[in-house]
C-alpha cells in the first residue's frame, strides 16, 4: 500500500505517475488528481506552504500511469498566491486547476455556523469495501478507510432513504494523519449522492471547488455529502470535513453529470 505523498511525488521536470490504488472503477478519483495538482502548484516559487483553495476542471479522463503536470504562477503576494496548474496525459490535457496558496493554522473558528454531522462512532458504522455487490472494484477504498453512517447505506439493499445525504468516517488506510492535500480526497467521497436518491449509474464529475479552513487534527475526519438539485442529467453535491476535534477543516462544491444505466 503506497501513501497519498508516495502517489502524488512529481518529478523535478514535471513527471508523475498516476497511482491506480487511487481510482474508483477504472477512473482515477478527482479529489486525488486535485491533490497532484495542488502539489504542484506548492512547487512554484511562491514560498507559501499550503493550499488553502482549488477549483478543478475535468476534461478528460486519464488512465493510471505516466504523466506530466505544469505549474504557472500567476501572482504572488505576502500571504496569497494564485497559480494556473495543468495535468497531461502525452498531447491530452485531462485536469486544470486554478490554485489559491496561503497559510494554515490549526486555530479554532471565530465562529461557525455549521456544526460536525452526528454520526455513530466508527465500530458501529459500515466500513465500505473495495469490491461492492455486484463486482464493481473501488480501488479507493483499499487506500481509504471509510465507515457510512448505517442509516445512509439502503441503497446497497435496494432501499435508498431518498434524503439527498450521505455522511460517514474516513480515515487514511496506512495511518497518515490528513493534510490539506490528503484532505481533497476526503472532500470528493464515494459513493454518489445520487444512489441514495435511487440513481443508479456513474457519476463523473465536470467542475470541483474546495476550500481548506485550517490545519486538521490527528485522527479520522467525518464527512457529509448532500445533494441540492437534479436538473437535466447535471447534479451538484456538496462536501464538509469535520477534524477528530469536530472543527471544520474542509468544504467543497462540485458539478457532476448523472449518467444512470440504459
Amino acid at each position: 500500500m503506497g501513501t497519498f505523498a508516495d502517489a502524488t511525488a512529481i518529478g523535478a521536470d514535471g513527471s508523475v505517475t498516476l497511482d491506480p490504488q487511487w481510482a474508483v472503477g477504472a477512473k482515477l478519483h478527482g479529489g486525488y488528481l486535485l491533490g497532484l495538482l495542488g502539489r504542484a502548484a506548492l512547487g512554484s516559487s511562491s514560498g507559501l506552504p499550503h493550499v488553502t483553495a482549488i477549483s478543478g476542471t475535468f476534461l478528460s479522463a486519464p488512465e493510471a500511469g505516466p504523466a506530466r503536470v505544469t505549474a504557472d504562477p500567476l501572482r504572488a503576494g505576502r500571504t496569497t498566491a494564485q497559480i494556473r496548474t495543468q495535468l497531461w496525459q502525452g498531447s491530452t490535457l485531462c485536469t486544470e486547476a486554478m490554485v489559491t496558496l496561503g497559510t494554515l493554522d490549526d486555530a479554532d473558528p471565530w465562529w461557525s455556523g455549521l456544526d460536525p454531522v452526528d454520526l455513530p462512532d466508527e465500530i458501529s458504522c459500515f466500513r465500505t469495501p473495495s469490491q461492492a455487490p455486484g463486482g464493481f472494484h473501488i480501488p479507493l477504498m483499499d487506500v481509504v478507510e471509510q465507515h457510512l453512517h448505517p442509516e445512509h447505506i439502503g441503497f446497497a439493499f435496494g432501499s435508498p432513504a431518498r434524503r439527498g445525504h450521505i455522511a460517514g468516517w474516513q480515515r487514511l488506510a496506512d495511518g497518515s494523519d490528513w493534510d490539506p492535500l490528503s484532505l481533497l480526497v476526503a472532500l470528493d467521497p464515494v459513493p454518489p449522492v445520487s444512489l441514495d436518491l435511487g440513481i443508479p449509474g456513474w457519476v463523473p464529475t465536470i467542475q470541483l471547488t474546495a476550500y481548506l479552513r485550517r490545519l486538521p487534527a490527528p485522527g479520522p475526519v467525518r464527512v457529509r455529502l448532500s445533494a441540492g438539485d437534479i436538473t437535466g442529467e447535471r447534479m451538484d453535491e456538496t462536501a464538509h470535513a469535520w477534524d477528530s476535534k469536530g472543527r471544520l477543516v474542509g468544504q467543497a462544491i462540485q458539478y457532476a453529470a448523472v449518467r444512470p444505466p440504459a
